[in-house]
């Protein structure tokens, strides 16, 4: 496993140059591209450049999000699959193989059986696509109650059932990305965990909740630093992380208002040492 930044995860916006200059300033060791920068950079400088510039900082690369509405309309999925093929044919060039993405936890137009058959189609085209650029694709369950209230069905928000998903679609250059906080809210468990192997995990999210509020009554949006409250038993999950052999990206993802107010160094460094702790702790 190794420490990521997604400078986007923290609520800020930097270019790819001065992301590696503050992964770097906070000692992370790997970085997340954005997409449609990262794709310009490439046609207007080169791989080699890039990665050049990577390696200097003595960094990695995490993971892209992958640029395709999974859980969206119908025509906008098929315009964003059209462009997939450039994309992955480009990060596979630049050697950043891990894609992310997440699916919806509700719909108000299909019901469980329709929206899973949805799914795993079009997460069987995606993949497929992937597969021919050496890409692998990590799928982000959303676990909060709150998050499905209101809306008429519910769709998979757990562990269990993305897994179920992800065997349902035949492909085997899928996994799960693994957010604290999902895993949290579903009522997740260490167990959970430890019944996979490495090869399960393609990303991972790590924060933690705020107190005082039941775990059916968290919100998604409003979170900590990983460790900042011990709601969320972090040191256990990144243990058992380690006991399987994961040995992706961990990309804090607190969602924070007050990090986000702060200076943006300020902000990097209260993040790295909310990690480091907590990897020390799990004895990482």
């Amino acid at each position: 496993m190794f420490k990521n930044l997604n400078i986007t995860a923290l609520g800020f916006k930097a270019s790819f140059y001065e992301t590696l200059e503050l992964a770097s300033f906070g000692g992370f060791e790997g970085v997340d591209p954005n997409v449609p920068e990262i794709i310009e950079l490439i046609e207007e400088k080169s791989v080699e450049k890039i990665n050049k510039a990577l390696n200097e900082k003595g960094l990695r690369w995490g993971g892209w999000q992958l640029p395709v509405s999974i859980s969206g309309k119908e025509e906008d999925f098929k315009r964003d699959l059209e462009k997939l093929p450039s994309i992955a044919e480009k990060m596979r060039d630049l050697g950043c193989f891990r894609a992310f993405t997440w699916l919806a936890p509700y719909s108000d137009e299909l019901t469980f059986e329709e929206n899973f058959d949805l799914h795993k189609r079009r997460i069987r085209m995606v993949a497929k696509i992937l597969d021919e650029y050496d890409c692998i694709l990590g799928v982000e369950f959303i676990g909060p109650k709150t998050s499905r209230v209101g809306h008429k069905y519910e769709f998979i928000h757990d562990m269990e059932g993305m897994l179920r998903l992800i065997e349902a679609s035949g492909a085997d250059n899928i996994g799960l990305l693994l957010d604290s906080w999902h895993w949290y809210t579903s009522q997740g468990t260490l167990d959970q965990i430890l019944s996979l192997e490495g090869k399960d995990i393609i990303y991972v999210h790590i924060n933690d909740a705020p107190p005082g509020i039941p775990v059916d009554e968290q919100i998604d949006g409003v979170r900590r630093l990983p460790g900042e409250t011990g709601i969320i038993d972090i040191i256990g999950f990144l243990r058992a992380l380690k006991r399987i052999g994961y040995d992706g990206p961990v990309t804090p993802e607190p969602f924070d208002e007050k990090l986000r107010r702060m200076p943006i160094r300020e902000a990097i460094l209260k993040t790295s040492k909310a990690v480091d702790k907590v990897w020390s702790m799990a004895g990482l």
